[in-house]
């Protein structure tokens, strides 16, 4: 796969006052064409390609992984005036106002991923009532159905990471959109701990 390199809501679910992380910085991009035609990418195991390229729910690979419960550490949901450049494109898609949500997604004492996701404000106050519920579970209630588009794979480095995740970078990430009824809902960023080698086996983390 060739790539690219890169050098208030006022609810009782929302605290403006919570400060959040610029967005990792990019170190590699796979080709946007190749990653939405599910091309993968030869270096990536299979568990690594489900994991990163799948469209199934993250939090329950993890949980079917670990054997433990996923819990999300919520870090911000503030709004957003979007004037970060590491974004994805995809984001000037939806409809502003815009929140942006950043969690910590746990499993038993092991901190194993990372996520922001971007939302209407509206549809926010709608599908995110519960704060620290997967968004997965969120959208899925009353079983509704959903389509998710991987757009983005990529190689991101921050030293806020390395620190949560207690491991060296760079790290996985992908970024993906979730539709209903062919409307974007919310556009999600994220980036996964190494410490996944134990259950997914090693991957590679240089620029290719």
């Amino acid at each position: 796969m060739k790539g690219k390199i890169h050098s208030k809501i006022k609810d009782n679910n929302v605290n403006s006052n919570q400060s959040k992380f610029l967005s990792p910085e990019l170190i590699w991009q796979a080709e946007k064409e190749n990653v939405i035609s599910g091309k993968g990418n030869q270096k990536l195991s299979g568990p690594w390609q489900l994991m990163l390229l799948g469209d199934g729910s993250p939090t329950r690979h993890l949980k079917l992984l670990t054997g433990h419960e996923v819990a999300i550490k919520v870090i911000s949901m503030t709004m957003d005036i979007n004037n970060d450049d590491r974004v994805p494109e995809e984001v000037n898609e939806l409809d502003p106002p815009l929140l942006r949500r950043q969690v910590w997604l746990t499993c038993g004492d092991l901190t194993l991923a990372w996520a922001e996701s971007w939302w209407n404000s509206k549809e926010a106050k709608k599908h995110l009532q519960n704060k620290n519920q997967p968004i997965w579970k969120s959208l899925t209630q009353g079983r509704s159905e959903l389509f998710r588009e991987v757009d983005g794979l990529a190689l991101v480095n921050a030293n806020w990471l390395k620190s949560e995740f207690q491991e060296e970078g760079p790290f996985w990430s992908r970024h993906y959109r979730f539709f209903r009824q062919q409307k974007e809902l919310t556009v999600i960023r994220e980036v996964f701990s190494p410490k996944l080698e134990k259950w997914l086996g090693p991957i590679p983390r240089k620029a290719f």
